[in-house]
């Protein structure tokens, strides 16, 4: 499964046979994580928070190859990206494994992924170089085999996503 995850609508054309999924967060209702670990203990890989979250971190555990498409605020995700990665909690379990000699949790049915990070807006140096450390760490709880980063400005946004989705269609 290939899918696209974006914190505003983007203009791309997909072809109708095309088995990538895009989703406009910035569409959907999610709300904020509680810190409850009810998807951990009272309903182990379900969030107790019902709302358009739960329908779409299914996709991202079950997608092997993702763009995440974010603006860039201070050098992370902006909010409703942010809010949609934290409700993703619920395919990781409670377990911790050692992964490269770092404490992480255990997957649940979470495939492993290309991932294509596209970040926008005007950013400044320093915060590109927080952004990679914060991709860096995430990819490992993010079950990413591999992935790369890529800046752009909002006016090349929908080029940027559409650049990469041809990558996709090349293989």
């Amino acid at each position: 499964m290939k899918l696209i995850l974006s914190d505003k609508h983007i203009n791309i054309l997909l072809q109708k046979n095309s088995d990538i999924e895009l989703i406009d967060l910035s569409k959907c209702k999610i709300s904020n994580c509680i810190g409850c670990f009810g998807c951990w203990t009272k309903t182990p890989g379900k969030c107790v928070i019902r709302d358009d979250a739960v329908k779409i971190y299914p996709k991202i555990a079950a997608s092997d190859k993702i763009i995440y498409v974010s603006k860039i605020a201070y050098g992370g995700y902006d909010s409703v990206m942010k809010a949609m990665l934290e409700r993703a909690i619920p395919v990781q379990q409670a377990f911790i494994r050692l992964l490269d000699g770092e404490t992480h949790h255990l997957q649940r049915s979470v495939a492993e992924k290309t991932a294509v990070i596209i970040g926008y807006g005007n950013i400044p140096d320093e915060e590109q170089d927080i952004f990679r450390e914060l991709i860096s760490r995430n990819a490992k709880n993010m079950n990413f085999k591999n992935y790369r980063i890529v800046f752009t400005t909002e006016d090349k946004l929908e080029q940027s996503v559409e650049k990469e989705v041809l990558k996709w269609e090349e293989y």
